[in-house]
């Protein structure tokens, strides 16, 4: 398991009874989380915000004491944070394994490298990418998200370094950099379970997700630095995206593949909460 467990502004101090409790900042909140099923230790007191889901699907916020947004760093990088639908709040923190993984990378291949971030969110690893000097290209299908992301750039102190903000469906997307003759040297993905397009294209994990990591490795530079793939789909092995990877990247270009769960260390108990999985394609 890769574990986030270097931030600072973020901690998970507590989970069970199929909740979590954590700290955002200054502000503590509760969110469902399927993966903590054993029973609750301990009562939380100190609640600005706790996320109800609904029988009827979805949920809402029950706000006590909440700003409308606010800020956490991790490192040099600065998120906006909000609560959103779905429990969200703009950050997954886990993914701060991965960002570790992009910057080392990218920082280590002393040449100037090009990243393509696909279903790329608020951005997290753009930020990471291009504060370690890379070249960003960020395309996500919410323009809400890209303006997101655009904003957490700004307040990490990146709003002027090479990045490109994309509103497009991934897949059409690559297709057009493929006849174009663009050519990029990593590529991180971040696929949803389902989802739609800004045109109503559908998309389902386990159908689309090899044709379009396929469809990618068409994207690759000559010499390639990597390829991440993050996934939360229920039911999909960190072996399966690993697979893929072997059966198109790794097969056309050589290098090693790798895969793992993401996690979060929990204060109280010294666990860490799985909290979905991620498969690295890494060059020689």
């Amino acid at each position: 398991m890769w574990v986030a467990s270097d931030w600072k502004d973020y901690r998970l101090l507590d989970c069970g009874g199929g909740q979590r409790y954590e700290k955002w900042g200054r502000q503590y909140l509760v969110r469902p989380d399927p993966q903590a099923i054993w029973p609750q230790a301990e009562k939380w007191d100190k609640v600005n915000a706790v996320y109800h889901r609904s029988n009827q699907g979805g949920g809402s916020w029950e706000v006590f004491s909440l700003p409308e947004n606010w800020q956490i760093g991790y490192g040099d990088l600065r998120f906006n944070i909000k609560p959103m639908s779905f429990k969200h709040t703009g950050v997954f923190p886990e993914q701060a394994a991965n960002w570790d993984f992009i910057r080392r990378s990218i920082e280590n291949a002393r040449r100037e490298i090009s990243v393509l971030n696909l279903f790329a969110y608020t951005g997290g690893a753009t930020l990471a990418a291009a504060a370690a000097g890379a070249s960003v290209c960020h395309v996500d299908a919410s323009r809400g998200m890209v303006g997101w992301a655009k904003e957490n750039a700004r307040s990490s102190g990146l709003g002027e370094k090479p990045i490109r903000w994309i509103v497009d469906d991934c897949a059409k997307f690559v297709k057009r950099e493929i006849n174009r003759g663009h050519r990029y040297d990593a590529i991180i993905m971040d696929p949803p379970s389902y989802g739609r397009g800004p045109s109503g294209e559908l998309w389902r994990f386990e159908d689309n997700i090899y044709d379009f990591v396929e469809l990618c490795a068409g994207v690759l530079s000559d010499q390639p630095l990597f390829v991440i793939i993050s996934s939360y789909t229920a039911g999909v092995s960190p072996s399966v995206p690993e697979y893929i990877l072997g059966r198109t990247v790794r097969r056309r270009f050589g290098g090693r593949t790798e895969s793992g769960e993401l996690g979060l260390p929990v204060e109280s108990t010294g666990m860490a909460l799985p909290c979905g999985h991620t498969t690295r394609w890494i060059g020689e």
